[in-house]
């Protein structure tokens, strides 16, 4: 959580985690990033989200409904390790990025650079017959627009933000006649900053009505932050990524290979951001951001030359090594919405240890990456199949009817047998 104090001993490389029991991970977590009692307690789910506290949250609450909480460990980023918790219900994504984490922490970990914390807001205008006219008009008045448009949050001014500028696009043809659409660009800090990009282009539309003549329809923020980017770099010298079977060299060879096929296919590249994306949105379900805005932002982002692409690229160095990197929007806030009201967030937040938006955006860019890396590194050996598949042998087998103990042996033989199917794991479970 912001301005939380770090233990000194505070990493995220914690031995032997795959092996110890949930109870043990807990410990090791809650001892490495200093949680307390109370919120130990909320990172297990034995408190979880208050049913009243849910009821205020959304409408016609019912009940809540659970994710597995995993932690991501043995990232380093900008040269700090963050413990990443990770809200999912697939299995190897935690695996995946934790593994690939440690690659690259003896390599330097991930690089990271997250934009200004800008925003758009549109504020659409129909019914105007002159729209590049109008367009002057607006910017005309671009000074008497952002003082007013700030007037409305000086909070958020006071902490350095708000309103910097403003963008006018014109349509002259469009099926419901010409049409003007402003942007307000606003620097929302920590914030996510759709109530108060929003609030601002509501407050403004009768001004821009009397500016422009016409008049005001939508006046909401868009998903598509392309001015608040975040990037994340990951270096590896091949010897790095060399399996039992296969030289480190082939294998970053396959990875670009791979890489290249979601560039020009857009087949292949929805599969590829797919699975950057089952890195990403654990870690902003966690945190109690707006998943739904990170996917619209990213596939928005991933198309914006017209033709949709992969959001990594991975490239071979003169002396043979591996450089990962990533760009996408990635508008996170650590202020308002469920990261201030659903106490699991807020521990998760704690655990993470951030002190701002740019931080949480570039620990998140880093785990998609890790998440890519790790498939196509998967891709490039033995298949994406086979390490899924011998960690979804649990779930097989927990289906099945094994409970306790019985769980892992039941998955264990699953894997030897390379049959992970419900009808063995029963066949299993009968025979012993």
């Amino acid at each position: 959580m912001k301005g939380h104090t770090l233990p000194e001993r505070y990493t995220s490389r914690i031995e032997g985690m795959r092996s110890l029991t949930p109870e043990q991970r807990l410990d090791a977590i809650a001892e490495a990033a200093g949680l307390s009692d109370d919120e130990r307690a909320v990172v297990s789910g034995d408190t979880g989200l208050p049913l009243q506290l849910a009821d205020g949250m959304i409408e016609n609450v019912i009940g809540t409904f659970d994710l597995p909480l995993g932690v991501a460990t043995n990232f380093v980023v900008n040269g700090k390790d963050y413990l990443v918790p990770m809200a999912v219900e697939e299995p190897s994504v935690v695996a995946a990025a934790s593994y690939m984490a440690r690659i690259a922490r003896d390599h330097g970990g991930f690089h990271a650079q997250a934009d200004r914390p800008l925003m758009r807001a549109q504020v659409q205008v129909l019914g105007v017959p002159d729209p590049n006219a109008a367009r002057h008009r607006l910017l005309a008045e671009r000074q008497a627009l952002i003082a007013a448009a700030n007037s409305r949050d000086k909070v958020l001014t006071d902490l350095g933000g708000g309103c910097i500028d403003i963008e006018v696009h014109t349509f002259p043809e469009t099926a419901v006649g010409p049409m003007v659409v402003m942007h307000l660009i606003v620097d929302v800090r920590d914030a996510m900053g759709a109530n108060t990009v929003n609030t601002m282009a509501e407050f403004l539309a009768p001004q821009v009505e009397a500016i422009t003549g016409g008049k005001v329809r939508l006046r909401i923020l868009s998903n598509l932050a392309d001015l608040r980017l975040v990037r994340a770099r990951v270096e590896l010298p091949a010897a790095a990524l060399t399996t039992d079977a296969l030289d480190g060299a082939e294998v970053a060879q396959g990875m670009v290979e791979a890489c290249v096929l979601a560039q020009i296919d857009p087949y292949r590249a929805a599969t590829h951001n797919k699975g950057i994306m089952n890195g990403i949105d654990p870690v902003v379900v966690a945190t109690g951001n707006d998943w739904r805005a990170i996917e619209a932002g990213a596939h928005a982002y991933a198309a914006r030359s017209g033709r949709y692409t992969a959001l990594t690229a991975w490239e071979r160095r003169a002396d043979g090594g591996l450089v990962g990197t990533i760009e996408l929007p990635m508008a996170l806030g650590l202020v308002g919405g469920a990261t201030r009201t659903h106490p699991a967030a807020r521990a998760a937040l704690k655990l993470l240890a951030v002190d701002s938006a740019a931080e949480l955006a570039e620990v998140t860019a880093a785990v998609g990456l890790a998440q890519n890396m790790a498939a196509l590194r998967a891709l490039a050996t033995e298949g994406i199949q086979r390490g899924h598949m011998a960690l979804h042998a649990r779930n097989i087998a927990i289906t099945a009817g094994a409970t306790g103990g019985e769980v892992d042996r039941i998955a264990r033989a699953l894997v030897a047998e390379r049959d992970i199917t419900v009808t063995r794991a029963k066949e299993l479970l009968a025979g012993s």
